[in-house]
Formats: C-alpha cells, structure tokens, sequence
C-alpha cells in the first residue's frame, strides 16, 4: 500500500511540473462544452423560437393563396415576405435570393390554384352525389380535364435534409387542410347549410408529448442536459494524451528502467497512474456539472437540473473514467514516441466520440454504424449518463453498461500488462 502511495505522489510531482498542461485539461473541456452548448441551444431557439424568414410568391392571388400566407404567417417558425421594395417579389427573385444564400426558402404558389381546387372538388362532389341521386347527370357531366398544380419549394444549398423534410410536411399539412375544406364547402352547397352542420373541422386526433416526471413535475429535457454529459465524457477520454504521453516520456528517459530497478510491480507503477488521473477526472466531472448548475444560467443557457441524480451520475464518471484511463495507459505501452502516442490518442478518441453517439445520435446513423457503435465505450458512458441524467434509470438497470466500463478497463490494463512482459522477455 506504501508503494502505492508513493507511486501516486510521484504521479502528481510529474501534473505539478507542466502547470500549464494541468490547467488545459480542466479549461478546455470547459470552453468546449460551453461553446457547444451555445450553439446547439441557438439552434433549438431557431427551430422553437426565432422566426426564419421566408419569401413567398403569390401567383394564384385566390382563396388558397390567402389561406396559406394566412397560415404561414400564424406559424411560430416562419416570418413571411411578400414584397421587396414596395413591389410583390416573383419567382425569378425569389430563386436568386434563395440560391444565393439570402434566404433558406421560398414559396411559389401557382397560377389558377384556387379555382382549379374548386373545379376539381366540385366535379368530384357531384359525382359521389349523382350516385345517390342527389343532383342531376347534366351537372356531373360538364367534366374538365384539370392540370395538377405544383407548389414549388426553393431551398438554400446549404440546408439540411430535416429542415428540408418538416418544411415540406408543414407545407403538405397546410394543402391537406386547405382541400378538406374546400370538400366540406362543396357539400355545403350541394345539401345546403342545415345539412352539413354535422360536419365538424375540429381535429379529432391530437398529440400530447408525454415527458417524464420528477416530483410531480414534468422534466423536460434541454440542451444541457444533452451536452454536458456528452462532452464530459468526451472531456475525460481525452485524458488519454496526456497519459499516452507520460508514459512514453518514462520510457524514453529511462524513468521506468530504474522503476522496475526497485521492488515495484509493473502492476503498482499502473496503479499509481491509475488513481492520480482518475482524480483527474473526476474533477473534470465536477468542474462540468458546477459549470452546469451555476454558470450555464448566467449566460443565458438552461440550468442544469440534476434532479437527485448526482451519486449515481458520479459513479457512471467513476467507470467511464476507469476505461479511458485504461485505453490511455495501454496506448502509452505500446507507443514507441510521442509523435505516435499523441496524434493516435487524439485521432483515436475523437473517433470513438464520433462512433459512440456524443457527436450524431446513433438512431441517426447507417444501421452498420448503429452495430459499430455499441462497441464503443464512449457509448456506454452516455448511454449511462443519459439513463440516469434523463430516463431515471436506477444503478439495477445501468449495471450492464458500468459492468461493460470496467470490464474493458481491466481488458486494456491486462493487455498493457501482457505486452510489456513480453517486450522485456525478448
């Protein structure tokens, strides 16, 4: 136990030596994790918030026209322009603006869209009413032959598929609607008023968000609570270059020969590492939550709401901790220089931070990438972090991912264990 101590101590006379590289390691997980959460929070405001400006063209100037930039401009997400300098904007400026980037969208809405609607639903409501005897065949027989209207979306190049993709369900919801009343409108006159007082336009399927709840109060999650674990973890893996590094340098520089000179396991030399950048790490979890819960609100940012959850959400630290301290220590086995440790290590994390869903949710990605993921610890210590922080998970359901942490922890120690055996044996 007293060499371990002293293998501790020596681990921290080493930090205390590079002040400078100690102080990086708790600032810029700090600086990183603000920034994207400041960024992610922006782009949930844009969604919910902040209203995009969009250009709408006007070519019908009928019924339907009005009710979609009547819709539009009642929609929380949309600030609709329909003139530039005091005159309606058409198609081919409208095209320019939105190519060039000035603008994320643009509404052409055809020539003779209204009245082609009211002819087709019209023709279609006399002949379901011909087969009931409602109305005369002279009527039903004056069918024309109608050309489908397009309603021409222009998108930015730069926009992304899924504000492309709501933009359009919005647009295809609001056309839905604006028919289902045209068709209401068309019975009215063929049964007249007091027939169709039946006919109700109110929605009979609604949807309610079910959230889960903490003290009777619903607990809805924010972008902090997303982020903050995200890049802690991520924060914490990158522990790995440092410790890569170090063991490297006692290599190198004959520290570790005239360790392994005195009476000291390998094992113990390990262990002293082990504990000192664990603390490390654990410091660097309580520095994000602090940041969380007392910084994040002064910068306009959600707080941070632990809810209860902070021994448990301490403990998936404490193993996530354990495995990138694992991976680092193994790295720093195997490499031969720090020009191979150090852009390995930070090559390697981000791409386990990439794979294991810190950066794109994993349901997002290919179903291959979904497989590769699980392999990732990186993985398990959001998952872990997201069932406590987020689906009120108890230590009895997130034991298999903890248990997952540890076990490679101690895979890549006896792996690091296994490898400088040998190399000393040859």
């Amino acid at each position: 136990m007293n060499k371990l101590l002293v293998s501790i101590y020596k681990e921290m006379l080493l930090l205390r030596r590079d002040m400078g590289g100690l102080v990086i390691l708790f600032i810029m997980p700090l600086c990183l994790v603000i920034t994207i959460t400041l960024i992610q929070d922006s782009t949930f405001k844009t969604a919910t918030e902040s209203k995009i400006p969009i250009l709408l063209v006007d070519n019908d100037k009928g019924e339907v026209s009005q009710m979609v930039q009547k819709n539009l401009a009642g929609n929380d997400s949309f600030s609709v322009i329909t003139q530039s300098n005091g005159k309606n904007i058409d198609e081919a400026f409208a095209k320019e603006k939105v190519f060039d980037g000035d603008y994320q969208l643009a509404i052409v809405i055809p020539e003779g869209l209204s009245s082609g609607l009211k002819t087709k639903v019209e023709e279609n409501v006399a002949k379901i009413m011909e087969g009931f005897g409602a109305t005369d065949s002279v009527t039903a027989a004056k069918a024309q032959k109608i050309t489908p209207k397009e309603v021409r979306l222009y998108f930015d190049p730069a926009s992304q598929t899924a504000f492309k993709t709501a933009v359009k369900s919005t647009v295809d919801k609001m056309i839905s609607q604006i028919e289902t009343k045209s068709i209401y409108d068309a019975f009215s006159e063929q049964l007249g008023e007091e027939s169709t007082a039946a006919f109700k336009q109110e929605s009979y399927i609604s949807f309610k968000e079910i959230v889960p709840m903490f003290d009777n109060k619903e607990q809805v999650p924010n972008s902090t609570q997303h982020n903050v674990p995200a890049w802690t973890l991520f924060a914490m893996f990158f522990i790995v270059v440092p410790l890569s590094i170090n063991l490297v340098k006692e290599k190198n520089q004959g520290t570790q020969v005239r360790l392994r000179t005195n009476p000291v396991s390998y094992a113990t030399v390990i262990g002293g590492k082990t504990v000192t950048y664990l603390i490390i790490c654990m410091l660097q979890f309580f520095l994000m939550l602090a940041t969380g819960m007392f910084i994040f609100p002064k910068i306009g940012l959600p707080v941070l709401e632990l809810n209860g959850t902070f021994f448990m959400m301490s403990l998936v630290a404490l193993f996530s901790g354990l495995a990138a301290i694992g991976f680092g220590i193994l790295l720093g086995t195997i490499a031969k220089t720090q020009e191979q440790s150090a852009p390995f290590g930070a090559t390697s994390v981000v791409i386990l931070a990439a794979v294991g869903g810190v950066w794109v949710p994993v349901f997002a990605m290919p179903e291959i990438m979904q497989y590769v993921a699980k392999a990732s610890p990186m993985n398990w210590g959001l998952e872990a972090f997201y069932d406590v922080l987020l689906r009120n998970n108890s230590i009895a359901e997130i034991w298999p991912l903890l248990l997952a942490l540890f076990v490679f922890f101690i895979g890549m120690i006896g792996l690091s264990i296994i490898y400088d055996e040998k190399k000393r044996a040859i």
